[in-house]
């Protein structure tokens, strides 16, 4: 349908640094759904109620993309599967297709041998899908879509790349739902020069850095028009705390399949996280978005990705 974008952020190899430390790694202490990303918790779920929490979450992503009964739904850093098997066997979908650039998350979704759920080991700035989606659900891939040696104006470029690509992927009408970690309050300069956050760029996720509301905001701009938003940085808060709980009560087992050096770095990220999000450095942002298709709008499928 379209041309490759030429916009990339963190390369192959960057996001297999973070992903492919080995599945019997994540398995010790993600849940059983292997979701990878911010919980939606209820007040009254305990810890060990994480699977329950990650569902929730999958849900309210499906519920405002619009996703029960589409024919395609494509969901843009598909991680080890959850939101595609949800898709296809609670929501009725008859065709979701899942991006990722790691080897190790599109061999486990290949050995579902599920005939409605397609994985592509790609690049959203690679994907030109034949048909068009009803639908596009992306969790916790868009802090990779750009570098922290990047200015403002690179960021939003790269963001409305994406957008655009959304933008001409969707049937009119369709839904985008996304979620990302966003700076929060905080001056971004002496945060990004802290050593806990120099220590995530170099060691967890190199070659990545957050957006801004206010960038995202700008990026979609006669493309999506935004129907919901929410932070909850608290829930990620929360989430990281129980990563981190369960991961040190699997150290034993965590070092003998992935090694000590990599068990500490995690039980250390996680644990930078939770404050991250408890002081408000960052935020976790929920936004749906719909696409624009009046006659105000009409020059938007003429934009390009650069």
């Amino acid at each position: 349908m379209a041309q490759k974008c030429t916009v990339r952020g963190a390369s192959p190899e960057a996001i297999r640094h973070h992903y492919d430390v080995g599945n019997d790694f994540y398995r010790l202490w993600l849940d059983p759904t292997l979701t990878y990303s911010c919980a939606l918790w209820s007040e009254d779920d305990h810890d060990d109620m994480l699977e329950i929490a990650q569902r929730r979450k999958i849900a309210y992503h499906a519920q405002w993309a619009h996703a029960r009964g589409a024919q395609r739904v494509l969901d843009i850093g598909c991680g080890w599967g959850a939101v595609l098997k949800y898709l296809v066997e609670e929501q009725g979908v008859r065709h979701a297709v899942g991006l990722t650039m790691s080897r190790e998350q599109a061999e486990w979704i290949a050995s579902f041998n599920h005939p409605g759920i397609e994985v592509r080991l790609e690049s959203w700035t690679e994907h030109a899908p034949a048909q068009p989606y009803d639908a596009v659900i992306s969790i916790g891939a868009f802090e990779h879509f750009a570098r922290p040696e990047w200015d403002d104006e690179q960021k939003v470029a790269a963001y409305r790349a994406f957008f655009a690509r959304c933008y001409g992927w969707l049937r009119p009408g369709g839904r985008l739902s996304l979620q990302t970690i966003a700076y929060g309050d905080v001056d971004r300069t002496l945060f990004r020069a802290s050593s806990h956050v120099q220590f995530i760029v170099r060691e967890i996720f190199p070659e990545s850095d957050l957006p801004t509301l206010g960038q995202i905001i700008q990026a979609c701009e006669g493309l999506f028009e935004v129907v919901a938003l929410r932070n909850d940085r608290e829930d990620y808060e929360r989430t990281c705390r129980v990563w981190c709980s369960r991961l040190t009560a699997q150290r034993q087992r965590a070092v003998a399949v992935a090694g000590a050096d990599v068990t500490s770095r995690y039980v250390r990220y996680l644990r930078l996280s939770a404050a991250s999000f408890q002081f408000g450095q960052t935020g976790l942002l929920r936004l749906a978005f719909r696409r624009l298709d009046g006659r105000r709008n009409g020059l938007a499928a003429g934009i390009k990705a650069g």
